[in-house]
């Protein structure tokens, strides 16, 4: 006779069976975001920019495979992270490289040549390139603390771009719930892949290094509640992905399904979906998090 799992146990079995963390595969993950933005561009209505970010994205593409080896870490910094359960390179805490604004330099050059975008695109690109060091760091600290209020939204999205560079070239992981195990930073959204040994799970996909880690289905990514789950979708939409709420704390991320859409990413499925945004806040939720390649003040 089956014996029903309770939520523990079910969680118990995943950390001994479930591979926990997928790290992102340094040649695919902008090439292949790129080419998901490429793909759900015509006829959006925010088609023009799924194309902008697809050009930025594919700028990151070529500027990661141009970076050398990466820096070796901290043994001491390793140590610490894994004594007290910390993400090993956590975002808002980790010195900066200095190369990280020569990366920034080259996406926005990237963007300023490429055809076929109003003008104020390559106006943001300079002023980008212009600003001091110092205006570039207070944003980055603005949009790794989520302080919206001082957030740049044009800027922001280059600045997030550039900054998924450096780190998904230096991942490593830490166990940490609830965040990304490598960066400490919040997901963007949750897949369901397919691919063996993952095949069937759910991970949640971090907005700025691209790692996933596990967590089992029908809970709150958010808040962690397992009761008054619920799943919304737009009305003869893509049913390859949904937006996920919790009763308990009423925010919601999307989740997508690989099985439904084989080439579906986290971070270009989530941007292209904006309609269910609309639908969730007509509903009365919030968002987890955001999408790093979309800033919108809350104020404006």
């Amino acid at each position: 006779m089956q014996r029903i799992l309770q939520p523990g146990e079910i969680e118990a079995l995943a950390q001994r069976s479930i591979p926990r963390i997928r790290l992102p595969k340094r040649n695919e993950v902008f090439s292949a975001r790129a080419a998901r933005l490429r793909e759900l561009a015509p006829g959006h209505a925010i088609g023009d920019y799924l194309r902008l970010m697809a050009t930025l994205v594919e700028a990151q593409h070529g500027a990661l495979l141009e970076r050398g080896a990466a820096p070796a870490l901290d043994p001491d910094r390793l140590a610490l992270a894994r004594a007290h359960g910390m993400p090993l390179l956590q975002a808002a805490g980790r010195p900066r490289e200095p190369g990280w604004h020569d990366v920034l330099k080259q996406l926005c050059a990237a963007v300023a040549e490429a055809d076929g975008f109003p003008p104020g695109v390559a106006a943001t690109c300079r002023r980008i390139m212009q600003a001091p060091n110092v205006a570039i760091e207070a944003q980055v600290d603005a949009l790794l603390t989520l302080r919206d209020s001082q957030v740049d939204g044009a800027m922001a999205p280059f600045v997030m771009a550039a900054l998924q560079v450096a780190w998904v070239d230096v991942v490593q992981p830490i166990d940490v719930p609830g965040v990304c195990p490598v960066c400490g930073m919040l997901p963007v959204a949750s897949i369901i892949r397919t691919e063996q040994p993952y095949q069937g799970y759910r991970f949640l996909h971090c907005a700025l290094c691209a790692t996933e880690w596990h967590m089992v289905r029908a809970k709150c990514s958010a808040c962690q509640a397992m009761k008054d789950i619920g799943y919304h979708a737009i009305e003869q939409g893509d049913d390859a992905i949904r937006a996920e709420s919790c009763g308990d704390c009423h925010a919601y991320r999307k989740i997508l399904y690989r099985e439904k859409d084989p080439a579906a990413d986290p971070v270009a499925d989530d941007l292209a979906s904006v309609a269910l945004d609309l639908l969730m806040t007509d509903a009365g939720y919030h968002r987890g998090s955001g999408n790093p390649l979309l800033w919108q003040n809350p104020e404006a």
